[in-house]
């Protein structure tokens, strides 16, 4: 089940363990229960500080608990978690053991704080790079909080289950047996979802907080690379990040940026959260702007007023908002988004194996998503508008030799078809001939490019008819005091390299701007 290295590295881990622990193991004659009693005696056979019990009676076979001795409630894993899950199996080890996790006190706090009884259930699956964070963050709150309940379920070991609940896209989060959320979703995101007095309490927070030097509005690598150059000036500079690392939480591989030969997002987005926080920056994750106001109309420093009531202010302020997967527009997309329509491949596509699809965009983003999906699903229909494929000519050769993909160009989609609780088909024009067909399939993948995230800034800054930020070559906005950076604004190829080398420009402009003014 692992192999030496990994046992090796899971070896030291349980070595940071300060109290013992139990695996309460709930099995039946399964492939997959054979598979998780081996992983759990693997797990009780690297350290003496877990032990195995082998009675555990769930309903949910197999599925395994990891409680602190002499406790039956902890975290449980139904099915097994490997792949991208296995660190979350070893985080929830260390913190049932007294390992302190990475997280700061007040959220534990806030997670002690909460009041009421809270059964989570998690959908993942494995290849799904969105779903540790849900897992872990839930995971977290079982294990800190006693009132939460917290069960993950991989859901190609449950499939029934899978097909009964309608479960179309992964992370899905019931809480007492009624949809909570889906997608990625950070601890604190999910404590403030239970606890209504956390947006107040923030609001009141950003207040208080003194005027910066530089505040930059948007934490990707624009804003992460535009806060390091602004702090290595000894200034203060603080970040409001709606989502630390941006984008690139959403990326699967990056294999692109300079000097790093291959990662993936979420380590990527890591890493720049590791880089900004080393040099001393005030990070305010989970803020969404909602309006700037200029200096001049400010009394002498440019506001950022926050969708939560608060308020920040500084001498200078960077834009680096990023932007947000597009969407087609079309009758039937909103109301079947996530029963049936998708937006990301990597994480939802394993839902459909076996099925047919259709993937929107014909650019690079939607080729590499059907050339993914061909390998899981039975059929694959691309639907492009242009009439010809966009993307480079080594990803559709690749496509073209698929046999179980078809690619239908010049053809506009019309409509996402259903039968009022999941996709069933995918309407579409022929734009030479104006002739309507339908496809029927049970998943639809859009990957049409992005929509800059700007619209707080109309009337304000100037924006370009694509509502993208007019910017000059240092970054400058219409507006003194204000730059922008990244893929909100007009410079061209919205790439990881370019939106970090944006950021930094912006940065030493603002720092010029400081000098002189």
């Amino acid at each position: 089940m692992l192999d030496d290295t990994l046992k090796a590295q899971l070896q030291q881990y349980l070595a940071l363990l300060r109290q013992p622990i139990q695996l309460i193991a709930s099995l039946d004659d399964s492939e997959t229960s054979t598979d998780m009693k081996s992983l759990l005696e693997t797990i009780v056979s690297l350290s003496d500080k877990v032990t195995l019990d082998t009675t555990g009676n769930d309903p949910r076979k197999p599925s395994f608990v990891v409680a602190r001795a002499g406790d039956a409630q902890g975290v449980r894993f139904a099915g097994l978690p490997l792949g991208h899950e296995f660190t979350s199996l070893v985080l929830a080890l260390l913190w049932t053991g007294g390992h302190p996790p990475k997280v700061e006190p007040d959220v534990i706090d806030s997670i002690k704080a909460l009041e009421g009884d809270f059964h989570f259930e998690v959908y993942m699956s494995l290849s799904c790079h969105n779903c540790p964070d849900v897992v872990q963050a839930l995971s977290l709150m079982a294990i800190f909080n006693p009132q939460v309940k917290t069960v993950v379920i991989e859901g190609g070991a449950f499939q029934k289950e899978v097909e009964e609940r309608q479960i179309m896209a992964v992370p899905m989060v019931f809480l007492n047996g009624q949809v909570f959320g889906s997608g990625r979703m950070s601890v604190e995101e999910i404590v403030a979802k239970l606890d209504t007095g956390t947006a107040d309490r923030e609001a009141a927070k950003l207040d208080a907080k003194d005027p910066y030097d530089v505040l930059i509005v948007g934490g990707g690598p624009a804003g992460a690379a535009a806060a390091v150059y602004a702090a290595r000036k000894g200034i203060r500079v603080g970040v409001a990040a709606e989502r630390f690392g941006g984008q690139t939480n959403d990326t699967m591989a990056i294999e692109n940026y300079i000097s790093v030969l291959e990662t993936d997002g979420p380590k990527f987005a890591a890493a720049l959260e590791a880089q900004v926080r080393q040099y001393g920056v005030d990070l305010m994750n989970l803020q969404r702007a909602d309006k700037i106001v200029p200096a001049s109309e400010a009394g002498g420093l440019v506001q950022v007023q926050m969708a939560n009531g608060g308020t920040l202010k500084a001498k200078t302020v960077i834009l680096s908002t990023g932007a947000r997967w597009r969407n087609v527009n079309v009758p039937g997309e909103a109301e079947y988004k996530n029963k049936g329509v998708a937006y990301c491949p990597h994480c939802d596509g394993p839902l459909f194996k076996g099925k047919r699809t259709a993937v929107i965009g014909g650019g690079n983003s939607g080729i590499e998503a059907a050339i993914d999906l061909a390998g899981i699903v039975e059929h694959v229909t691309v639907i492009e508008f242009a009439e010809q494929l966009k993307a480079d000519a080594v990803l559709v050769n690749k496509l073209n030799s698929l046999p179980n993909v078809t690619v239908h160009t010049n053809a506009q989609t019309t409509e996402i078809t259903g039968d009022g609780s999941k996709v069933n088909g995918i309407r579409y024009k022929d734009r030479a001939t104006g002739t309507e067909h339908h496809v029927e399939l049970a998943g639809v993948f859009v990957q049409i490019g992005l929509v800059p995230n700007t619209e707080f800034l109309k009337g304000t800054i100037e924006l370009s008819k694509f509502g993208e930020i007019m910017v000059d070559a240092k970054g400058h906005t219409n507006v003194p005091g204000v730059f922008a950076a990244g893929d909100c604004t007009t410079v061209p190829f919205k790439q990881i390299v370019i939106a970090a080398g944006e950021g930094s420009k912006a940065a030493l402009s603002a720092f010029d701007h400081l000098i002189r003014h």
